[in-house]
């Protein structure tokens, strides 16, 4: 005697939908797991910086033990690093890798150097390209002018974003969102008597900057130095280095802070223009 045919019926359709559920809840977790990884990415290329787990985990959202395999499995493939000493998270070779970062990053150091050395002859003065470094400005090449009196900037030299032209300039040109992140959570260090140390003079500054083009510290980082900074910009606006000149406050008058201006705008040309052929070199045909 044969069983009852509605009743087979509905628990093939219970169990359908059963497995549509399954399906649903799987598809969801693979999204958010997703989500999350390339949340996690864009998080810390913002600042090129090195984050904590806990740090990680606030920023994010994302419940510590999921994040802990989350980690373990980036670094394990290599698109995560980890520094004992800070116990800092940062992107790891696989992401430069695909990326051309790491290229794109060369070049433009590359192309840098006869710039700086052409803007360390125009002002006579010691003349650098940084990049943003976390909540600091860095040094990535320099030139130093020939005089006796001068500043030296060296490669790796890293110092507060608010406190230097080079930094300023690159803040100036962040997206308002990573600008509105940055002031949200940094503190404001008097590194000498004159630097600024509220956020609502450093965004004054910052509008004057996106209206000339120029940022300046007058002694805000080292006394008894001026420094002239403007942003290199990509194409679509984002700043993806700065180049600063620093000259003695004996030395900068009025002609001086024509020529660094007349030199920093030339110079930024130059660079943009190296950027963009690279770029048009790198489109597939």
């Amino acid at each position: 005697m044969s069983g009852n045919p509605t009743k087979a019926v509905e628990a093939e359709r219970r169990e359908q939908a059963s497995h549509e559920r399954a399906s649903a809840d799987l598809a969801a977790a693979s999204v958010k797991s997703a989500t999350r990884v390339l949340d996690l990415f864009e998080f810390l290329a913002r600042w090129d910086s090195e984050k904590t787990h806990t740090e990680i985990a606030e920023e994010l959202g994302i419940p510590k033990s999921s994040l802990t395999k989350l980690l373990k499995t980036l670094l394990q493939r290599g698109y995560l690093s980890y520094e004992p000493a800070s116990k800092g998270y940062g992107l790891g070779p696989a992401i430069g890798k695909l990326a051309r970062n790491e290229r794109d990053s060369g070049d433009l150091i590359a192309a840098a150097g006869p710039v700086l050395a052409w803007m360390a002859s125009e002002t006579q003065e010691t003349c650098a390209l940084n990049f943003i470094k976390g909540d600091r400005s860095e040094v990535v090449a320099s030139v130093v002018g020939p005089h006796r009196l001068n500043f030296t900037m060296r490669s790796g030299d890293l110092a507060p974003l608010y406190a230097t032209s080079g930094g300023k300039a690159l803040l100036a040109h962040l997206p308002q969102a990573m600008l509105d992140e940055y002031l949200a959570r940094v503190t404001f260090e008097p590194v000498t008597p004159q630097t600024i140390v509220s956020a609502d003079r450093l965004l004054a500054e910052l509008d004057g900057v996106r209206k000339t083009g120029f940022a300046y510290v007058q002694e805000e980082f080292t006394l008894g130095i001026i420094g002239v900074g403007a942003a290199v910009l990509s194409r679509s606006g984002y700043p993806i280095a700065s180049l600063n000149v620093a000259t003695p406050v004996p030395r900068f008058d009025a002609e001086k802070r024509l020529l660094c201006e007349e030199t920093l705008s030339r110079a930024v040309r130059m660079l943009q223009k190296t950027l963009e052929r690279g770029a048009d070199r790198r489109i597939p045909a």
